[in-house]
C-alpha cells in the first residue's frame, strides 16, 4: 500500500508570458504537478498558446 501524508509533490499553474504583452483578451494556463524538494524555484516551460498559435515560454504563477 502506498504511503499516506503530505508529499512532496504539489500542483502548479503555468501561465503564458507573451500574452500579457500582446493585450489579446483571455488568457493561456496549464496545470501541471511538480516536486519541491527537486525544483524548489519557479518552473519555466515552453507550451502551445492556442490563441496566439504558437509556442511560447509558460511561467509558474502563485
Amino acid at each position: 500500500m502506498a504511503k499516506k501524508g503530505k508529499g512532496n509533490r504539489v500542483q502548479v499553474i503555468l501561465e503564458c508570458t507573451e500574452h500579457k504583452e500582446s493585450g489579446m483578451p483571455g488568457t493561456s494556463r496549464y496545470i501541471t504537478t511538480k516536486n519541491k524538494k527537486n525544483t524548489p524555484s519557479r518552473m519555466e516551460m515552453k507550451k502551445f498558446n492556442p490563441i496566439l498559435k504558437k509556442v511560447t515560454l509558460h511561467r509558474e504563477i502563485k
